[in-house]
């Protein structure tokens, strides 16, 4: 089918480490795609983006479609959002500048909610959908990405212009046929609320206890405390999904820990947020699961200590 219809031109919002990944796959599949760019452009313009997978292998894309601003940006019919929940309040303005009538913007981002604020402040014509990121991926350096393992991308309709179930399926599996055409997996969600839930059953522990204990995955797993630590998060999670009406898939959080312990050691992006001082994802990643939960009738006593944890972290280290 791709190849009977004109492909669609993408855009890319933030092109941090999970933006600058898939936008180069994606370009290299014969993408029409355009990179927004804030203080990476003169690097990224002058040399590209250079993406050194240990999947793929050493790729580069350049030149690259680059631009400093919005409105510089053609119209696109597809909307990658890579940049963080922290900044999704500024994002809107080049969101719309950039977006094609009725367009998709997809949200790359981890976290419970996070579509909400930044539907406000979008014209209803425009679809929004959640892509939750299976990816162990971190910046080097300006255009300079290196991706560890994994890399599916799942998917589901959060609102807009589409009326019914149907025309929301039939949006959510056009979005993953690009990723597959790219050669990453991709599965269409049916329910986005429920698979926030069930990335949040990896974000929440892992995310957390490397800033907390200043620790990447091999060790984490390495320890029997913290991997007794970790376990007990995850079932929290669980818990605190099924209160909100989602039952999780049976020995979710045991796939998730066993995936971990083959995966290659990984620093979770929180950590690297941490080191460059940047603000902590805690709205997305804890604050609103806790309060979610806790409106339902359920208390996350142990999620709620690494959150109040992270919280005296964050407003220390910045």
């Amino acid at each position: 089918m791709m190849g009977a219809v004109a492909r669609p031109t993408i855009g890319i919002i933030g092109t941090g480490a999970i933006g600058g990944f898939y936008g180069v796959m994606l370009a290299r599949a014969g993408f029409d795609v355009h990179f927004l760019l804030r203080s990476e452009f003169a690097a990224v313009a002058e040399r590209g983006l250079q993406l050194d997978s240990a999947v793929h292998g050493a790729l580069t894309l350049n030149p690259v479609q680059a631009y400093s601003l919005a409105e510089d940006m053609p119209a696109c019919d597809w909307l990658l959002v890579g940049a963080k929940t922290t900044s999704n309040a500024d994002l809107a303005p080049a969101i719309i500048q950039a977006a094609a009538p009725n367009a998709k913007v997809l949200l790359l981002q981890n976290g419970l909610d996070v579509e909400d604020s930044l539907r406000e402040l979008l014209p209803d014509s425009l679809h929004l959908l959640g892509g939750l990121c299976l990816i162990c991926v971190h910046r080097e350096g300006p255009g300079v990405i290196t991706h560890q393992a994994l890399g599916a991308v799942n998917i589901g309709y959060h609102s807009g212009p589409a009326i019914d179930d149907q025309a929301r399926m039939a949006i959510v599996e056009e979005g993953a046929a690009l990723f597959r055409t790219a050669g990453i997996d991709s599965q269409a969600m049916p329910n986005l609320h429920q698979a926030r839930w069930q990335k949040l059953v990896w974000n929440i522990p892992y995310n957390g206890l490397s800033v907390l204990l200043g620790a990447s995955t091999a060790p984490l797993m390495a320890h029997v405390d913290s991997r007794e630590l970790i376990k007990a998060l995850m079932a929290e999670v669980v818990q605190g999904a099924k209160a909100c009406g989602h039952d999780m898939p049976a020995g979710y959080a045991d796939y998730l820990f066993m995936m971990t312990e083959k995966m290659p050691d990984y620093w979770p992006s929180m950590h690297h947020d941490f080191l460059h001082k940047r603000p902590l994802e805690l709205q997305a990643i804890y604050a609103r699961p806790l309060a979610v939960a806790k409106a339902a009738g359920c208390e996350l006593p142990r999620i709620e200590a690494l959150y109040r944890s992270l919280s005296f972290i964050d407003r220390r280290n910045r």
